[in-house]
């Protein structure tokens, strides 16, 4: 009988087992237990759509006929299928799953482009703990994941023209219109720095090589040569022409060696954009495959005509100066280029530019300039420690595996990952300092809901509506913009005012009839009606954080 040998696991399989074992550790440590206030609605927009589709309707706010885009339908349904079926225990653990799928995936995306395991798998932990703040139960956490394949599918169908990239292209913009429709545009903003710089090296082959006269001579030669007596006119033009094409020839000598050895940005025409191009175009009809109609063609257009992205925090131009991570990666990214010998390409210089624009213009994109740029940035690094040192990643791979390697960074690793997780280990699912749980359960047990109309403020809105109290205003911003709503009043503008005491807050609550008022213990408006004991106000209940108000009307 023949002796079956063992088949010896090699160091570079060992070392991304161990990474990816860790990664995913560091990604739940990184995922909070309590839920941010979005996931109350989206699990109640999901049952809606459940029991009555898509209808375009609003059924949560006390408004009337609030038209709703319903934005990101499909991953509401699967949440609430996901509650429905394990409560908020399987919320949570789809989050960290989905945590962990993003970080593997940042990994083996920069492992495939990069050819590196080390850089990759550091790069990887820093991009992770940069987004953590935005590591949540969103949509955003799964269109993370399909914009990093985005770029994994692009450029490896620019490098080989396989179909399956194809296939993925196509599928991505399908899933991201049916789970986050705001984001949809985004997803086409990725391909256009391939396509600038496959259309500046057009355009210099234009110029550079002298195209045009090269085509005008012909013409002329073409035109001459049907005419006997004008044969000495055409032996001056094809004089011309030869000598301008030992020109030329001259020139794309010198041009190639420029190309291989350039100064500071590689210039390359792939001619495979030219499919990349048709791709995308095809790519645009997949907005048209959602039951939402044209929303992915006018959700992002709608949100920047109205005021709502000038009110919440996420959406707001980031001050550089305020955020270290963000600082950090400025300088690391300006120290490369400028300080050394490194090289970039033309359409990552044009990526990370882009990418630094979204992020100072709305603070929440610096998740993209992380996830997207560690590619980059990756590319940098390894052509930085290739210049300057000798150091050969296999050796450092043997090093790594070894078993006092892997000791060490697993050891490193556990104590980092216990360290941003110890704070969360007596989190509940939901915070009773932010959203009214005790005063819910008193207004469901003594207000006749079907005649009340609460004012409430926007942060705990979506936790009211999950219990089933009709709301004045919730979480999805959008749906309380006339552009969206369809309404002639501008709800959010008007709870703006209210909440920041630039509108006395009974004419508001005269404009819209409210009867009742749920409102944070320490809120401006509560400290108003406390110290001036406001006789239109009967207080109902109140605990540590809440108080509920019965207006007197």
């Amino acid at each position: 009988m023949k002796k079956h040998k063992n088949k010896k696991i090699s160091t570079a399989t060992k070392f991304t087992i161990l990474t990816i074992i860790l990664i995913a550790i560091f990604c739940v440590a990184l995922t909070p237990v309590t839920f941010q206030n979005d996931i109350y609605y989206t699990i109640k927009v999901g049952e809606h759509i459940a029991q009555y589709g898509v209808d375009g309707q609003d059924p949560f706010s006390w408004h009337q006929d609030l038209g709703y885009s319903y934005p990101h339908w499909g991953y509401d349904l699967i949440n609430y299928l996901i509650y429905d079926a394990f409560g908020f225990t399987g919320i949570y653990i789809m989050t960290c799953s989905l945590a962990i799928i993003l970080g593997i995936t940042i990994y083996m995306v920069n492992c495939k482009l990069t050819k590196r395991k080390i850089f990759s798998f550091i790069i990887t932990l820093g991009v992770m703990y940069v987004i953590r703040d935005y590591i949540t139960a969103r949509a955003q956490l799964l269109t993370f994941i399909l914009f990093i394949l985005t770029i994994y599918a692009i450029e490896k169908f620019l490098e080989t023209k396989k179909k399956r990239y194809v296939i993925e292209l196509i599928a991505i913009p399908l899933i991201i219109a049916n789970t986050h429709v705001a984001v949809f545009p985004f997803y086409f903003i990725l391909y256009l720095p391939y396509i600038a710089e496959y259309l500046i090296a057009v355009v210099a082959e234009i110029i550079i090589y002298q195209k045009p006269e090269q085509a005008l001579l012909k013409i002329k030669i073409k035109r001459y040569s049907k005419k006997l007596e004008q044969k000495e006119k055409l032996q001056i033009l094809e004089k011309k022409q030869k000598e301008l094409e030992d020109k030329i020839d001259k020139v794309k000598i010198k041009r190639t060696k420029e190309l291989q050895n350039p100064y500071k940005i590689k210039l390359t025409k792939n001619t495979n954009v030219k499919w990349l191009i048709l791709i995308m175009m095809i790519c645009l009809l997949t907005g048209l495959f959602t039951p939402l109609g044209t929303t992915p063609y006018t959700y992002l257009a709608k949100t920047m005509e109205g005021n709502t992205t000038q009110n919440i925090n996420e959406h707001l131009p980031m001050t550089v100066a305020e955020d270290n991570d963000a600082m950090c990666m400025m300088i690391l990214f300006l120290a490369i280029l400028i300080f050394t010998k490194v090289k970039i390409r033309l359409s990552d210089l044009f990526m990370i530019a882009g990418l630094l624009y979204l992020m100072l213009s709305s603070r929440r994109q610096i998740t993209m300039f992380a996830i997207i740029g560690s590619i980059v940035l990756n590319r940098l690094a390894i052509q930085l420690i290739g210049t300057y040192t000798k150091i050969k990643e296999e050796r450092a791979l043997n090093k790594l595996v070894s078993i006092a390697g892997s000791i060490i960074i697993t050891v490193v690793m556990l104590a980092w990952s216990y360290d941003l997780a110890k704070d969360k280990f007596d989190d509940e699912y939901i915070d009773k300092s932010s959203y009214p749980v005790e005063a819910s359960n008193f207004i469901i047990e003594n207000i006749d809901l079907g005649k009340a109309k609460f004012y409430n403020e926007y942060n705990y809105g979506s936790y009211l509506l999950f219990r089933g109290i009709p709301v004045f205003i919730d979480s999805r911003a959008d749906l309380y913009a006339p552009e969206f709503s369809g309404k002639e009043e501008d709800i959010f503008s008007d709870f703006i005012d209210t909440s920041s005491i630039g509108t006395f807050y009974e004419d508001t609550f005269e404009k819209y009839g409210i009867t009742h008022v749920i409102t944070y213990k320490n809120s401006k408006m509560n400290m108003i009606i406390t110290k001036t004991k406001d006789p239109n106000y009967k207080e109902l209940y109140q605990d540590d954080y809440f108080v509920v108000y019965q207006r007197n009307t």
